[in-house]
């Protein structure tokens, strides 16, 4: 028999190694945030790089665009099923792969030596970035605090609007260096430490006995591909025009919609729970956030013609000019988490949302004579107030789902933003032309580039004061059945 001292000892030995083992909440973020960062850079390294690869490989404006369109359709259709994947497999092992996926097709890309061989490359790509972008949020709700989920939310906002910042002024920098190959090689060294990191610091996923595992909806997942894959390119195709193809993918979009809803109605292990449709506060974040991410787009489509024809300012400064946002965001995304954590999601929901209510109804009055700082500084408040929303929106969301269901719903929520911002470049931008009164914007007077840029900031003002309805009556809802259960029978 032991004395008790050496009992103490050698329990205090077991706690101390595995305190050792358990994962730091810190480096779980590191590698997490990495992840957030890459998959964001994906999107908006290789847009400038664009007009070089027309030359490179002797092909069309047109052509030359599935680049782009390949990454984020595959982002785009994919998101929800992979995320309900993790929940099935286990999110560890899916995000390794996905790392490891995007690390070795922008490897692929590089190296392509054709176009087409390029844009099958950047589809695999944004298929490992839609793991990354689906498994990120999942993991904080089992990996971090609870008490300090919002902050966490907030780093990855910060690490994704990095990426997006940073990527037009990487890829501009790689091409005047090294070249169109080097936007796509950047990738690899960062992909590996991201995936060194994942491999040694997230939690090991739960070894649930095969009998008890949820099945995987096949049918449902590939219907819904299906019918957001018909959605994003009845968005994207003519570059804002709108023709009988337009319209024949937006009917099978709805009519996919219809039977998808259907078919998880009688599946045994559906992608989605019918409950979850249902449920009027998840619904209610997941339009709020398409709505909002739309009007976001408004000011990608709108800002670079309003500085340029309106205000005269030359190529560089509106590229200054228009960096301030993403510039904003980068710097209020944690800050924003730690509101979130102290104020509570609801507040901070809505501050975000009245925000830019505020600053985009500013926009759809500011006069020309104002100058750049007439657009600038509500574009500021829209940027903060976007990031202050996404944070909380996003803790709200995660912060009660179930552990099984964390992955589906992320990447409900990432594709909740990623259809808005599909939606804003082809609504907003459709809206921005038919204000100016003109077929050609690039050709429009400059008194007409700005009644365009006010009228659209309204339409877009409208939309944030939907986005306030929702939630408000969202909320109602739910008190209403809180009060409901609470009352005695």
């Amino acid at each position: 028999m032991k004395p008790t001292g050496a009992v103490s000892v050698s329990v205090s030995a077991s706690a101390s190694s595995t305190a050792r083992r358990a994962p730091s909440v810190r480096w779980v973020l590191a590698g997490l945030s990495l992840s957030a960062l890459l998959s964001s850079l994906g999107t908006s390294v290789a847009n400038v790089a664009l007009p070089t690869l027309a030359q490179a490989f002797t092909a069309s404006f047109q052509e030359v665009q599935w680049i782009v369109l390949a990454y984020l359709l595959a982002i785009t259709t994919v998101i929800v099923g992979v995320g309900r994947l993790g929940d099935v497999i286990g999110r560890r092992r899916l995000l390794l792969a996905g790392i490891l996926l995007f690390t070795t097709a922008s490897v692929l890309c590089g190296l392509a030596p054709t176009l087409w061989t390029l844009i099958a490359a950047r589809a695999a790509q944004g298929l490992g970035a839609a793991v990354m972008m689906a498994l990120t949020m999942a993991f904080v709700g089992g990996a971090v605090p609870k008490e300090r989920t919002g902050s966490a939310m907030g780093l990855l906002g910060t690490m994704s609007a990095v990426g997006t910042a940073l990527g037009p002024s990487l890829g501009g920098a790689l091409m005047a260096g090294p070249g169109w190959r080097a936007v796509f090689l950047v990738n690899a060294p960062l992909g590996l430490l991201a995936f060194a990191l994942a491999h040694r610091h997230l939690p090991a996923d739960g070894r649930e006995p095969r009998a008890g595992r949820a099945g995987f909806d096949r049918a449902g997942t590939l219907l819904l591909a299906l019918t957001l894959a018909a959605y994003a390119l009845a968005m994207t195709l003519g570059r804002g025009g709108f023709g009988p193809p337009n319209a024949a993918l937006l009917a099978a979009a709805a009519f996919g919609a219809v039977l998808f809803v259907r078919t998880e109605a009688r599946a045994a292990s559906p992608l989605i729970l019918p409950a979850t449709l249902r449920d009027p506060a998840l619904s209610a974040s997941l339009a709020t956030s398409a709505l909002v991410s739309t009007v976001m787009m408004a000011t990608l489509v709108v800002g670079p013609f309003y500085l340029s024809r309106t205000l005269g300012l030359e190529e560089a400064q509106a590229g200054l000019v228009l960096s301030a946002g993403p510039l904003v965001a980068a710097l209020t995304g944690v800050p924003a988490g730690r509101l979130v954590d102290r104020f509570g999601a609801p507040r901070t929901t809505t501050a975000g949302l009245l925000a830019v209510a505020a600053a985009t109804a500013t926009l759809s009055v500011t006069p020309e004579r104002l100058g750049v700082l007439g657009y600038v500084v509500p574009i500021v408040v829209v940027t903060a107030g976007y990031a202050v929303f996404q944070t909380a929106n996003n803790t709200s969301v995660m912060a009660d789902v179930d552990p099984d269901r964390r992955g589906v719903v992320s990447g409900m929520l990432n594709l909740s933003r990623n259809l808005g911002l599909v939606t804003g470049a082809s609504v907003m931008g459709a809206v921005f032309a038919f204000a100016s009164a003109t077929a050609d914007v690039t050709a429009a007077r400059p008194g007409a580039v700005a009644t365009g840029m006010r009228v659209t900031f309204a339409v877009a003002a409208a939309l944030i004061a939907l986005a306030l309805a929702l939630t408000a009556g969202a909320r109602a809802l739910s008190r209403r059945a809180a009060a409901g259960t609470a009352a005695p029978h």
